[in-house]
């Protein structure tokens, strides 16, 4: 196997502290309870080994251009400008950053404060990602937010003075949630000039509050019908549906997530990040140290990776499938081989079984997932697990 082109680069930097654990959120997140005393974050310590983290990622990536910056978490927004600036500053300073690289600060509206989002955008980050999950403040209350419906609507006024790009998060089959609420938020999404809308079905995950004690939530009739009410109220009103759950007004697409599911390579430091890199005869995936305290202590230390490991070649079709198959378009046929190093004809029968249960269509030149496949997908993707 040998890559004859790598793929797009990312970088994803992950801050894991946030005001309040969701009860239904199983990332790497912890709640801040004032580490390093007085209650303060300790920024310069965790930027410190945020640096430290990268400059020991380099050899896996030398002279490798990156297109999009993604800080996720936790809640990003906690870390005060300054911190944000000394850690792109560095980041600026050791790796080829495009002039035109979009990066995105998740946060959360009980951070948003006019002058402290202006300082964002002067340093560079050009989109955010708002978790705003309800705009009604029973469901917000019931979700475990520690913001309520007005701070998320001051939150999205903020975001609309500084930036030309904003991404709503939303939820929908809340505990108790009735159809006409759902559909609801999203509209006021729309109304107040978002232009990308992620709209997530509620899941139980593993490993948190509501899996351990699940919450009333609707049945699966209810839940198909918001999405499909969700769906077209958002093609009505000029978003594409683009991803399984992102819709976006024409230009405003997510372009570091649109690289995660075509498979693109993306380098990830913080807490507990996972990335995953193309070299010139493999691909590689790696984890850093999960726990922050730990995470500093070791990456400082020069060992900022807990694992780091070769992709079976066996196991690629299905990587591949299960970033590219959520893209409602789907993806060219030539990429699969420029992605995995396999010539597409490696899974020629899991795609006519695809195809023969109606889940997805192909010809020449693109694989697209069927309205079919799009609803069920996890059918799809089952067929190219081994």
């Amino acid at each position: 196997m040998r890559f004859e082109r790598l793929p797009p680069l990312s970088l994803y930097v992950h801050v894991p502290w946030c005001i309040r654990k969701c009860p239904y959120c199983d990332f790497n997140s912890h709640e801040h309870r004032g580490e390093g005393g007085a209650g303060a974050l300790p920024e310069v310590r965790y930027v410190d080994a945020l640096i430290a983290d990268l400059e020991q990622s380099l050899p896996q990536v030398w002279g490798r251009e990156v297109s999009t910056v993604f800080f996720g978490g936790g809640t990003p927004s906690l870390f005060s400008p300054e911190a944000i600036d000394r850690f792109l500053g560095a980041a600026r300073a050791l790796l080829p950053i495009r002039a035109d690289a979009e990066i995105t600060l998740e946060a959360n509206p009980s951070t948003f404060e006019s002058g402290r989002f202006a300082a964002y955008r002067a340093l560079g980050i050009n989109r955010l990602s708002i978790g705003i999950q309800s705009f009604d403040p029973a469901h917000l209350s019931a979700l475990g937010r520690v913001h309520d419906g007005a701070e998320a609507l001051r939150a999205v006024a903020i975001a609309r003075q500084h930036f030309h790009n904003f991404n709503l998060d939303l939820m929908y089959a809340l505990p108790r949630q009735s159809p006409e609420q759902a559909v609801a938020d999203v509209a006021r999404a729309v109304s107040e000039g978002a232009p990308h809308v992620s709209a997530y079905h509620l899941t139980l995950e593993p490993n948190t509050l509501f899996h351990r004690f699940p919450p009333p939530l609707p049945d699966d009739d209810a839940a198909a019908l918001m999405q499909e009410r969700i769906e077209a109220l958002l093609h009505e009103a000029g978003y594409r549906h683009y991803e399984t759950s992102a819709f976006a007004r024409p230009g405003s697409e997510c372009r570091h997530n649109l690289n995660y599911w075509s498979f693109g390579d993306y380098l990830g430091i913080g807490a507990g990040a996972h990335g995953k890199l193309t070299l010139r005869d493999r691909v590689t995936r790696h984890m850093k140290w999960k726990h922050p305290r730990e995470y500093m202590e070791r990456a400082l230390a020069g060992n900022a990776a807990q694992t780091a490991s070769d992709v079976a070649v066996a196991e690629l079709p299905f990587e591949f499938m299960m970033n590219a198959l959520r893209l409602n378009e789907g993806f060219e046929a030539a990429l699969f081989t420029e992605r995995t190093g396999l010539p597409l004809a490696a899974v020629a029968a899991r795609l006519d079984a695809g195809e023969a249960r109606g889940l997805l269509t192909r010809d020449h030149r693109r694989v697209q997932p069927t309205e079919l496949g799009r609803r069920f997908l996890n059918e799809l993707l089952e067929i190219f697990l081994d």
